[in-house]
């Protein structure tokens, strides 16, 4: 609650959220509301959060009414980010309110949501969801906060949450079986012979995952579930089922697309929908190919800033060797979950971006050490898009006013004069304001379209081969067409000219 002057005169201090503690027999009762992913992951998540005993419901998607309301609440300062997820959890529970009265609304629901710390308004999410809460007439409706600094633990100290490492494990599972339905949906729906063909897919393919982590055995206590994450292989055969599943989505790879790498700000890059104008969507109308962000790649920046932090303190910080060992355990089994099941989707997906990498790329430019929001990894992916061949162009996504994405975008002039040809489109989202956004990245997008087609005719040029002959391949080899068949990178940014050098590298196979 604010500073305020109480009945009897006397200044009473601000003081922060304290939601009511949450007890395990609570758990059957009281639906936790949670939001913000993308409807795949949102539905994983909840697979993951029943299975656990958890009663759960993903917030509807985000629309503009949700960032009005959002600023009819919150302050004036507050990134889009929060109007529209504070606007999202205020709409909710007006109607819940409306249907079944506040008192239940309070007794019923609870929200859950993640939170940080650093030179980044993420921090105070949670005090904005209070302030909403406190203006609609809710301020004993609970929000917890979980702090993706920390691990197990119960947030607070206070025994309000309670972070168990199953609840760990199967959460993060969760986004990562999401992040690899996402990155398949985006490499192959611009090129499906069917309209709408690939949303049907991913739907079925999101109900089926969702049912693994519903119905996954009980494993007992967090070693024993640990053990069980480490060597069933349960979630790698459900995303196996995924990619055969792929199998009856047929493609037209020749279509020559830009590919474009989204970056910025956590929560805009990776949200679907209204809260950054459906950009995805729209650079798909465009034609272009969009390269979305991962979450399980945030997740890893996040451990690996905390591993340097560790390192920096060897010989100064007792057991400090001890804690870096720790973290970069943690870390290499982060990444062997990931590319487990990337082995799974038939290496489909690419892989996570290295944070040493990232990090070596982006330090002439801006100091790992800044470590607020996305930090360096916003320059690092940039120019391994750029020098790796990845992308065509960078599209960053920042909030009005995040200083963070802020310095970054900063940073960022220095590297667009070294590196003159890379295409970068940082764009400011708040919220109400998509026809300025797009319109500048729909001018860079152009200059894309006209590289990617270069691109496409060199490697035709280079493989001797005609669209003819690619064709008349295609009917004598009809698997090649499918959506489950992998085409490796042959040092192209676009699809279509990987397509071609890989027709051509199979036609000398023989």
């Amino acid at each position: 609650m604010a500073n305020a002057t109480t009945s009897t005169g006397r200044f009473e201090h601000y003081r922060s959220h304290r939601p009511r503690p949450l007890s395990r027999t609570d758990a059957g009762r009281v639906t936790l509301l949670y939001g913000g992913a993308t409807r795949k992951h949102e539905r994983l998540i909840q697979g993951a959060l029943e299975h656990l005993g958890y009663r759960s419901r993903p917030l509807p998607q985000i629309t503009k009414a949700d960032l009005l309301a959002g600023r009819d609440f919150i302050d004036a300062g507050a990134c889009c980010p929060t109007a529209f997820t504070a606007g999202n959890l205020v709409n909710f529970l007006r109607d819940r309110v409306r249907d079944i009265g506040a008192e239940r609304t309070v007794r019923e629901y609870a929200f859950i949501t993640a939170g940080g710390c650093g030179p980044c308004r993420f921090g105070q999410y949670h005090e904005s969801y209070a302030l909403a809460l406190e203006g609609m007439g809710l301020p004993d409706f609970s929000v917890y906060l979980l702090d993706l600094r920390g691990l197990e633990s119960d947030v607070s100290g206070l025994g309000r949450f309670e972070v168990t490492l199953p609840f760990i494990l199967g959460v993060t599972s969760a986004f990562m079986c999401g992040d690899i339905l996402t990155e398949l949906e985006y490499m192959i729906r611009p090129y499906e012979r069917v309209a709408g063909q690939m949303d049907q897919v991913v739907a079925e393919c999101a109900e089926h995952l969702y049912h693994a982590f519903l119905e996954r055995p009980r494993t007992g206590g967090k070693y024993t579930t640990l053990a069980w994450y480490l060597c069933t292989g349960h979630y790698q055969r459900a995303m196996h089922e995924v990619w055969r599943k792929l199998g009856t989505v047929r493609l037209d790879r020749l279509r020559v697309k830009p590919k474009v790498k989204i970056t910025g700000e956590f929560w805009l890059q990776a949200h679907e929908g209204e809260g950054n104008y459906d950009i995805k969507r729209w650079l798909e109308a465009e034609g272009a190919e969009v390269k979305p962000p991962v979450y399980t790649a945030w997740f890893d920046y996040l451990i690996h800033c905390h591993r340097e932090r560790r390192r920096e303190r060897f010989g100064a910080v007792r057991h400090a060797r001890m804690a870096w060992l720790l973290t970069a355990g943690l870390q290499r089994l982060l990444r062997l979950a990931y590319d487990g099941l990337r082995h799974a989707a038939n290496d489909l997906p690419g892989e996570m971006p290295d944070q040493v990498e990232l990090q070596g790329l982006a330090e002439p430019y801006y100091r790992h050490r800044l470590d607020g929001g996305e930090g360096y990894s916003l320059i690092g992916k940039a120019l391994d898009s750029y020098r790796n061949r990845r992308a065509h162009m960078v599209c960053e996504l920042s909030p009005y006013g995040c200083m963070p994405n802020t310095m970054s975008v900063g940073a960022m002039s220095r590297v667009l004069h070294d590196y003159p040809d890379l295409l970068y489109a940082p764009l400011e989202i708040k919220g109400d304001a998509e026809v300025h956004a797009l319109s500048r990245c729909q001018m860079i997008l152009a200059e894309a379209h006209k590289r990617a087609r270069l691109e496409f005719d060199q490697a035709l040029r280079a493989s001797g081969l005609t669209l003819q002959k690619i064709r008349d391949y295609e009917a004598r080899v009809p698997s090649i067409t499918l959506a489950s068949t992998h085409i490796p990178h042959h040092g192209f940014a676009g699809s279509a000219a990987n397509y071609v050098t890989e027709v051509a590298a199979r036609l000398e196979r023989g």
